[in-house]
């Protein structure tokens, strides 16, 4: 790799760790390739991305970024994943993590946070930003519904009470 091609991966990774709301590191010494493919399709269906890189060139790109403190992660054979979403890497790093012991989760990063593996499994486990946002349209659905629902309910009832007293007189 010549000089122009590592500045061109140094800003690729700049760019990465200015635009990922999450950045999970981990080891993966052991995994096939059929693996690493499995891990990438996951986390791109997640909306992430997973990406090997010389840990040197890696350490250059951290310098002033918000997610700095990973630097003292990326010793060995390191994979980076991220995502926008700030949970999205994270949850397919951890569910990938529990079904391969080979990959192991060092720690991360969200935005100026660091996290060790116990942070990455606790946002791991928060709803990703799709989740949160039906949770919040069916609480403001909720009383909408209920609201209609009482409204037309009286209706109802009073179609009910003359149809039996009908059945009644018949």
């Amino acid at each position: 790799m010549d000089r122009a091609q590592k500045e061109k991966v140094v800003e690729e990774l700049g760019q990465i760790f200015e635009s990922s709301g999450v950045v999970v590191v981990a080891h993966y010494e052991g995994l096939t390739v059929a693996e690493m493919q499995d891990l990438r399709a996951q986390m791109r269906e997640a909306g992430g991305s997973v990406r090997v890189a010389k840990n040197k060139l890696a350490k250059i790109a951290l310098e002033g970024k918000a997610v700095a403190s990973i630097t003292e992660y990326l010793e060995g054979m390191t994979v980076l994943a991220f995502s926008e979403d700030p949970v999205a890497a994270a949850k397919v790093m951890d569910k990938y993590a529990k079904g391969n012991e080979k990959l192991v989760i060092l720690g991360g990063a969200m935005g100026e946070t660091a996290l060790d593996p116990a942070g990455v499994k606790a946002v791991a486990a928060m709803p990703s930003r799709e989740e949160l946002i039906a949770q919040i349209v069916s609480q403001i659905g909720a009383p909408a519904a209920n609201i209609a629902g009482a409204i037309g309910a009286p209706a109802s009832n009073i179609a009910s009470i003359l149809s039996t007293i009908e059945e009644k007189a018949a």
